[in-house]
């Protein structure tokens, strides 16, 4: 019903535009909303491109225009001979959208994942901040090493809202999966549509140096990433120290 009212708005907005701002781009931010409200869940195929033009009363080629931005941008993914449906989170967007450390010979893969703990607690100045959370709020806890090549590599530290997650914190450890941002997803209807991240250099606690095993002092990148939903809203703070005597961050900038 909330949709519906939603796509009636944005319709008579589309109709009542002047051309201050694209119609293509309009219909893009339709096409998001749809997907914001929930009208359309993650794996969902959509209308086809004369349905929609149909029922916005404009061109195939202005809708196909803002499916493929869309497209590009990872909110829509289409399937050849099949349509275009709602992106998901697999091991290969994982992988290639969200992960960016490689091997010193470029080569990129999934490290896997052991769980040291999963609580609750009152969120930090800093989370609280991060997630845009009152200074009382609670969240969920998750630290965990990663292995690349059957090596420590990676030391996170996951900060979740509770508000959204609260049934995370009550799981043991070892229940939790490899990718997280599939289990967002399937279990509590959390699409992480970006994220932003901030690199330093860090030396390494005695603790890092422990589970990584390292001499306390070493460099180590530290990645701070805030993962947002679609519609922006900041849903998981994570905080990475990698060990780089094997690896470096990529990124390639379009």
């Amino acid at each position: 019903m909330v949709a519906d009212i939603q796509r009636r708005k944005l319709v008579l907005a589309l109709s009542n535009a002047k051309g201050s701002i694209p119609l293509y781009m309009q219909i893009k931010d339709m096409l998001v909303a749809r997907v914001t409200e929930g009208e359309w869940a993650p794996g969902d195929i959509i209308p086809s491109e004369i349905q929609l033009a149909r029922e916005l009363n404009v061109s195939q080629g202005t809708v196909r225009k803002a499916i493929t931005e869309l497209v590009e941008n990872n909110v829509l993914v289409r399937r050849q001979g099949r349509g275009t449906f709602v992106a998901t989170h697999d091991n290969d967007r994982a992988l290639f959208h969200f992960f960016h450390i490689v091997d010193d010979s470029g080569s990129k893969n999934l490290p896997e994942s052991k769980t040291l703990s999963c609580r609750r607690k009152p969120a930090s100045r800093q989370e609280a901040s991060k997630l845009n959370l009152s200074s009382r709020a609670q969240v969920v806890c998750i630290e965990r090493i990663r292995n690349l090549d059957n090596q420590p590599t990676i030391i996170e530290r996951i900060i979740l809202p509770t508000a959204l997650f609260g049934d995370l914190g009550k799981r043991q450890a070892r229940n939790l999966p490899n990718t997280l941002y599939e289990l967002y997803e399937t279990q509590f209807g959390i699409t992480i549509h970006r994220a932003e991240e901030q690199l330093r250099a860090v030396a390494a606690t005695d603790r890092d140096a422990s589970l990584l095993g390292l001499e306390p002092g070493s460099p180590l990148l530290e990645i701070e990433r805030t993962a947002l939903t679609l519609g922006g809203r900041p849903v998981e703070l994570r905080i990475s120290r990698c060990s780089t005597s094997k690896h470096y961050y990529q990124n390639t900038v379009l």
